[in-house]
């Protein structure tokens, strides 16, 4: 699994935002991230770029993801986001 994180800066650091298959691609440019074929993408990311996000590799899945309820870090791995609510119905 792929994840795309926010920065250590960012209001919640290090918070994934997507977990995306090994198989779909991933280009995080310098304008926004492309998800999937490049001449046809599954879906853009545009508020995310080189400046304020990173794609982390081989990630396993920690089995409940949903959008910022974890955090991901190369050294402490998943961790549950203190501040995640549950979306409400």
């Amino acid at each position: 699994m792929k994840t795309i994180c926010r920065l250590a800066d960012f209001e919640v650091p290090n918070v994934s935002l997507y977990l995306i298959a090994d198989d779909t691609p991933v280009n995080v440019t310098d304008s926004m991230v492309v998800v999937g074929d490049p001449a046809a993408p599954e879906f853009l990311v545009m508020d995310c770029n080189t400046s304020n996000c990173v794609l982390h590799e081989g990630v396993s899945d920690p089995g409940d993801w949903f959008g910022w309820k974890y955090t991901y870090t190369l050294i402490g791995g998943w961790e549950l986001n203190p501040d995640w609510n549950p979306p409400s119905a």
